[in-house]
């Protein structure tokens, strides 16, 4: 089901959510950070930190500064690939998963109430 929103609202609903997120006081990520995050849990696995910088046109040095704080938070783990040692995965967590859902929830919430 596609939506059809202005400029404006499109904007009006971010600018919500992000604002709901930060006052929240519970996580409060970066966009690189929720980039990532987002990409983890709505994009098929598997998810490494080479794969996750090609996609997000980042170095890997930024990606693993994002995932050691995201993984401080409990919203994803990471763990060597054991058939190519040289990889490193990114995992779904519990926490994470609960988190994402969230922000589902709340764009959900705030998009009924958009200014027409």
């Amino acid at each position: 089901m596609a939506i059809d929103l202005r400029p404006s609202q499109a904007l009006r609903l971010w600018h919500d959510v992000t604002l709901a997120l930060v006052r929240d006081g519970e996580q409060d990520l970066t966009a690189r950070q929720v980039a990532i995050l987002l990409t983890v849990y709505l994009e098929q696995p598997p998810h490494t930190v080479r794969g996750l910088a090609a996609k997000l046109g980042v170095t890997k040095p930024a990606i693993t500064r994002a995932l050691d704080t995201l993984g401080n938070k409990k919203l994803l783990s990471r763990r060597r690939d054991e058939a190519d040692r040289r990889n490193v995965i990114v995992t779904r967590t519990v926490d994470g998963a609960l988190y994402v859902e969230r922000i589902g929830d709340m764009v959900v919430e705030m998009a009924k109430v958009l200014p027409r």
